[in-house]
């Protein structure tokens, strides 16, 4: 019973601040996979069809973004961001420290990590592809445009699937490291709610299967799109 009085939406209910800090989780880490996918597609594209110095760029960037924490990457958007911001500000002749929003950091922080770990599924992708059926399409006069169209991003799309999804998860795990930002997101509202009530294994708790929940909502959706993908293969290329 008092724990449906924590969740409640009324007046001593922490459940509305709840359900907002868990729709900031859920953006931010919409925003940071979606830009992560942009930039896991450049990467993956650099290795596989670059030039040298473009493949040892590519290299390097899921080396070092795979390697180190992900919280240092947060702080170095969030901190080192900041401090960019205002020195630019500061040519202006305008005084004083002008900080990144929080929202914005973490997203970015957020992408370039999942970005790098995206790079790697679509290039892994990309190799499962038959030679054969590119070839084919190249042999009956398929521009490179259609060719990708029809023949490559569908393969690509669905043999990805799998690691994007498992890419989302990270991305939504992430999310809670933004909370070092001042970003109130769910483990941080979480934190606010257990310091002001003195209950923190009840709002961990709550956070906690708040998670879940988003987390078996997205498996359903990605097993939904796997299966949806395979259907659309099987009866050949459309």
């Amino acid at each position: 019973m008092e724990l449906l009085q924590l969740l409640s939406f009324g007046p001593d209910g922490w459940g509305p601040a709840l359900l907002t800090a868990a729709c900031v989780t859920v953006a931010v880490a919409v925003c940071g996979f979606l830009l992560g996918g942009v930039i896991g597609a450049v990467i993956a594209w650099g290795k596989l069809a670059g030039g040298l110095p473009v493949r040892f760029f590519a290299d390097v960037y899921t080396t070092v973004l795979r390697g180190i924490p992900d919280l240092l990457v947060v702080y170095l958007f969030y901190f080192g961001g900041s401090m960019a911001v205002t020195g630019i500000f500061n040519l202006w002749g305008q005084e004083g420290f002008v900080g990144v929003p929080p929202f914005i950091a973490g997203a970015a922080a957020i992408g370039v990590v999942s970005g790098a770990y995206q790079a790697e599924v679509f290039r892994g992708a990309f190799r499962v592809l038959a030679k054969g059926e590119i070839e084919a399409g190249k042999s009956v006069g398929m521009n490179p445009l259609l060719l990708f169209r029809r023949i490559i991003a569908p393969q690509v799309f669905r043999h990805a699937l799998p690691g994007i999804g498992n890419v989302w998860q990270m991305a939504l795990k992430e999310s809670a490291l933004i909370s070092v930002t001042g970003l109130v997101e769910l483990l941080r509202q979480a934190q606010i709610a257990a310091g002001s009530t003195r209950k923190p294994f009840e709002f961990y708790l709550i956070a906690g299967a708040i998670f879940l929940v988003i987390t078996w909502l997205s498996q359903r959706v990605f097993s939904w799109l796997e299966k949806r993908a395979r259907r659309s293969t099987s009866g050949g290329i459309v």
